[in-house]
């Protein structure tokens, strides 16, 4: 099982759409993928779930997933084995999100906190997500567990990278990604090492914690524009100024020459925005790769799709290889 979240600290770099995308490719793909919701916003799982059963699971004192992971918090921190997913397709678990995870903002900040004096308890609520997302998966038997994170450097967010193997840094060409991805790396790195020294203090060794990698495993550019296969001018400057912000913010390796994002191995891919498919795909309920005449994909509507099957299914394979494993 491999675990990889997808996050930057700012909004609107299509982040959500990319893990959707993604898990759907992915599990057509043959491999079976845990999606899992952990954005308050809840993104992720309007895309995946028809109105109908959103509203069943907002009637719902939390939805069953968070409320499982939750369960130390609300309970008296008596830890329950148990959760509720679903099933989206034969290959494909979505573990919905919940907006009122938001709510316990606090306490997952408190139980950072409580960890540096060794509290069991501080444990038990920072390792809510990993033990949940792990039993789920192994549930399933999911080769692969992707999970959405909110667009901010909360409390709750570092409680879900701890749990994360691998992170995937979206990126759109502009001013405010870059300045978010200066302040994303340094955040992963301190995290990351203040965790392994947390995880020293651990005083039950029978609980099941995550090691907290958080391993940078590439970043994807997200066009909103294209003018043939090139993007416009006004994304190009900022384009350019990429891989040598990621060099240094996230990896911390100096930059000794200017390198093109199209050569760059941290490049995972550079998409462009499918603007024209995205309104089928959302009435459809389906990603933009899947849609089908009967939805409206005719002549050059029809060519997108197959240009973006290809453009994810090299993404999905990249992701894949990268992380240790192989996709059919």
């Amino acid at each position: 099982m491999k675990t990889i979240a997808f996050f930057n600290s700012t909004a609107g770099v299509g982040k959500t759409t990319l893990v959707y995308h993604l898990a759907s490719m992915i599990a057509d793909r043959g491999e079976t993928v845990l999606a899992v919701d952990l954005d308050p916003q809840a993104n992720l799982t309007r895309m995946f779930l028809a109105e109908d059963e959103l509203e069943t699971w907002s009637e719902l004192e939390f939805s069953p997933a968070i409320s499982r992971a939750l369960r130390p918090m609300v309970r008296g921190f008596a830890y329950e084995p148990s959760f509720h997913i679903a099933q989206i397709s034969p290959k494909l678990v979505l573990f919905v999100g919940d907006p009122r995870l938001a709510t316990f903002e606090d306490r997952w900040s408190e139980a950072w906190s409580n960890c540096r004096d060794g509290d069991r308890t501080a444990f038990v609520i920072m390792s809510a997500f990993h033990r949940q997302m792990r039993q789920a998966a192994e549930e399933i038997d999911a080769q692969w567990v992707l999970i959405d994170i909110g667009p901010n450097l909360s409390a709750i967010n570092r409680a879900a990278l701890i749990a994360s193997e691998q992170v995937v840094i979206p990126l759109s060409p502009d001013l405010f990604s870059l300045q978010g991805l200066r302040n994303l790396g340094p955040s992963l790195k301190s995290w990351r090492e203040i965790w392994q020294k947390m995880l020293t203090k651990n005083p039950d060794a029978l609980l099941d914690l995550p090691c907290g990698e958080i391993k940078p495993l590439g970043y994807v550019v997200m066009l909103h524009g294209m003018r043939g296969n090139r993007p416009p001018k006004a994304y190009l400057r900022w384009i350019d100024r990429i891989p040598g912000a990621y060099r240094t913010s996230v990896l911390g390796e100096p930059v000794d020459a200017v390198i093109d994002v199209v050569d760059d191995p941290h490049c995972l891919a550079v998409l462009k925005h499918y603007r024209s498919l995205m309104p089928m795909a959302m009435e459809a309920r389906k990603p933009v790769f899947a849609l089908k005449p009967a939805d409206g994909a005719i002549g050059a509507h029809n060519e997108a799709v197959r240009r973006a099957y290809l453009d994810f299914q090299e993404l999905a394979t990249r992701i894949v290889e990268r992380s240790g494993g192989t996709l059919r």
